[in-house]
């Protein structure tokens, strides 16, 4: 590997800000640019993923994935691995995107199958080989699913024919020409004992709907991934990827690596002869192969100190196995194209550095926390949802752009810096803006008719952080004949998100409204329900007693569901 080192001495720095650390903090930054291809048979843009490790090999923390596989669990969705595929394609587990990556995270899930899967697990095979790699295949030959299985699809396209004409508009623009319907999956369900796991999470763009299996609610929940993914980086763009340094990471040596996959990167070596599709199927007329050389890794150590450090290479450090099956690194070799534009080790294009990946560690000294949120104020009020705007902070009290916000909120009482860790945390994501502008964000999963302390608070890229901000405010009525509050154990999980009361809303919805019995036993909660959630929910000691109260009803809406 050729590796490029630069040192910059930090100059003037006083010795006792570093001795006792105040305000240091670190940055680390990656560049690279993708290469778009001029030759290949279906050029979908490249899947990236970089991690950290420490010297000794121990995982550290993912800092970017590509959203593909981040966010749309690419390498988690129902149907087999070795489907043929195409852009956008809603179907088939691609376990050959990052098996370098895979093995070395450290988490495992479950798979997301077909919901039609036959239960009886005689009725399933097993694909693959190796920790990760082997999936138990369960009626997952079809592309095509019963209309009370399949909802709109945001963001897959439906399977095309090899020769359909849709497939030009898909690639160039990747979006679906007409809209598509597809089976969300469920968790595998049939076989409890030594059920099947996998080492890619499952989506987390999608919002359950009737015809979506209860494990969609949960999709989100189980994927640690989904804050660092992002869009693919565009071809011929150089892009940079952002890590902030964690504070409880002791400075010294590390390595970043950089995954690179490619689908459609067919060889003389890595085709559809070496690495045949599916056989035997009826839907062999759909997709185009896609199996083709496997995924590069670029490896960066690198040192975190009180000095700045800029690496860089052109080599890539090995590729990984084309099935997935394990996490070796196998060295480069001459069945890796080396000289066709976008494919194989010219997937990632030669920056004018001289390098095709670049990492700047860098140190910065900043005790300087931005300023307060001001003028917070509520833009729009619903009876689940709070619309809030306040004017952005900067980095350094008012000048720059803050790196986060914390939004967080109580039930009937103030929320202050004494109290903040006990508040209850928002997941709402919020894009920075530069100082001085308005600033926008959303609060969801509200009870209605309640009174909330919202506060926020922002953090910069050295952790300092501001004071809090916070708001009362009283969400709107619950609209006339609308009926779709768990009170209770909302009030119980502090969020209508929690997964056991999308559950329960679910188990409410789907089975007790269609009985007389069931409709008397609604119609009585919610005479009385709201009352007793307005008294639990102030007190944290009641939501555990509730959720204890809870937990039996739970289990068995589970099962009942599944």
């Amino acid at each position: 590997m050729v590796l490029r080192a630069l040192v910059l001495p930090l100059l003037l720095v006083p010795a006792a800000a570093l001795a006792d650390g105040a305000g240091v903090c670190h940055t680390v930054s990656v560049n690279l640019q993708p290469q778009a291809a001029t030759t290949l048979m279906l050029d979908e843009p490249p899947q990236i993923v970089a991690w950290v490790e420490k010297a000794d090999g121990t995982y550290v923390d993912t800092i970017y994935i590509t959203a593909q596989t981040g966010r749309f669990g690419m390498g988690n969705r129902p149907g087999r691995y070795d489907f043929e595929g195409g852009p956008m394609w809603p179907y088939g587990r691609r376990i050959s995107t990052f098996p370098v990556w895979a093995h070395r995270h450290g988490k495992t899930f479950d798979v997301v199958e077909f919901q039609n899967a036959p239960a009886d697990p005689r009725d399933c095979f097993t694909i693959g080989g190796g920790s990760g790699a082997d999936y138990m295949q369960c009626g997952e030959n079809n592309l095509s699913h019963p209309f009370n299985e399949s909802s709109k699809e945001q963001h897959y396209c439906q399977p095309l024919q090899q020769n359909e004409t849709k497939w030009r508009t898909a690639v160039d623009s990747m979006t679906c020409a007409t809209a598509a319907f597809t089976d969300k999956g469920k968790f595998t369900q049939a076989v409890p004992a030594g059920a099947p796991e996998t080492l890619y999470p499952p989506r987390t763009d999608v919002a359950r709907t009737n015809n979506d299996s209860p494990s969609v609610s949960t999709y989100k929940q189980v994927n640690p991934f989904d804050a660092v993914s992002q869009a693919t980086p565009r071809e011929g763009e150089e892009a940079s990827l952002s890590w902030a340094f964690p504070q409880n990471l002791a400075q010294g040596d590390y390595v970043m690596w950089i995954e690179v996959s490619k689908a459609f990167d067919l060889n003389s070596t890595y085709n559809e002869i070496s690495y045949p599709p599916a056989k035997g199927i009826i839907y062999n007329e759909y997709g185009i192969p896609y199996l083709g050389q496997p995924s590069l890794v670029y490896k960066l150590p690198f040192t975190v100190d009180l000095t700045d450090h800029t690496v860089g290479t052109a080599q890539y450090a090995g590729y990984g196995d084309p099935l997935g099956k394990d996490g070796n690194i196998r060295a480069p070799d001459a069945t890796i194209d080396s000289s066709t534009p976008g494919s194989g080790a010219s997937r990632l294009q030669i920056m004018t550095d001289g390098n095709r990946v670049r990492l700047t560690s860098h140190v910065e000294l900043d005790s300087t926390p931005p300023a307060d949120p001001s003028d917070l104020q509520a833009l729009d009020v619903g009876p689940g949802s709070v619309m809030l705007g306040f004017t952005a902070p900067g980095d350094d009290g008012t000048v720059g752009m803050v790196q986060r916000y914390d939004v967080r909120y109580l039930v009937g009482e103030p929320i202050t810096a004494d109290n903040w860790d006990s508040a209850w945390p928002s997941t709402v994501t919020i894009t920075p803006v530069p100082a001085g502008q308005m600033q926008q964000l959303q609060v969801t999963g509200l009870l209605p008719a309640t009174d909330y302390y919202i506060g926020v608070r922002a953090t910069d890229n050295c952790f300092n952080a501001s004071g809090v901000a916070s708001l009362k405010v009283t969400t709107a009525a619950a609209k006339v004949g609308e009926v779709d509050w768990c009170f209770v154990a909302t009030a119980a999980y502090g969020s209508l998100m929690a997964n056991d009361v999308e559950m329960l809303r679910h188990f409410r919805d789907s089975v007790l409204q269609r009985t007389v019995l069931g409709e008397l036993a609604v119609e009585t909660y919610y005479t009385f329900g709201p009352a007793a959630a307005s008294v639990i929910s102030q007190s944290e000691l009641l939501r555990e007693t509730a959720r204890d109260a809870l937990r039996p009803v739970v289990a068995t809406v589970r099962r009942l569901s599944f």
